[in-house]
């Protein structure tokens, strides 16, 4: 059931976040109560514990990078939904998973538009601080729909769950 309920959330999310790069609130906001009430229903005070403690997980690992503004709420609560219902070891492994999904498309999209060199200077010169603004006027920001690697890093989980 858990992973059938994250699964539809994410292809939902993937398919809404690359037409309209949003990620819904009438997807995410009810994913994370029934996953809530879900657990409850079925494991008690132990499933409030294992979704209370995936859905602080989820929101956590993204919430830097959302305060500097390199990803956006949607995918924040779609990484919290997919811990209340799968748990923290599972929405951790997403979130690595994630990321090196998602860096290999950024790559991939700055190598395209010939922006990896300046990128990369950009990033070394910079510190390692998020802030689009100092890109200055003429650079445009690229930016990917982030529930594409989330979801692709939650498919690979599901995979190291069921063979592990």
């Amino acid at each position: 059931m858990e992973n059938l309920a994250i699964a539809i959330v994410l292809l939902i999310s993937v398919v809404t976040d690359v037409r309209q790069r949003k990620i819904l609130n009438i997807v995410t906001m009810p994913a994370i109560l029934l996953g809530f009430l879900f657990h409850v229903a079925t494991s008690g005070f132990d499933g409030l514990l294992m979704s209370g403690l995936g859905f602080l997980v989820g929101l956590g690992l993204l919430m830097i990078p959302f305060i500097k503004g390199g990803i956006g709420a949607g995918d924040v609560k779609l990484l919290a939904a997919v811990g209340v219902w799968k748990g923290a070891v599972f929405v951790l492994y997403t979130t690595l998973f994630g990321a090196a999904i998602g860096g290999i498309i950024s790559f991939f999209i700055l190598l395209k538009n010939r922006r990896l060199r300046s990128t990369l200077q950009h990033t070394l010169s910079s510190s390692f601080v998020f802030n689009n603004d100092k890109l200055g006027q003429s650079h445009r920001s690229l930016s990917i729909p982030y529930a594409v690697p989330l979801a692709i890093g939650a498919i690979l989980a599901f995979l190291m769950e069921a063979y592990m």
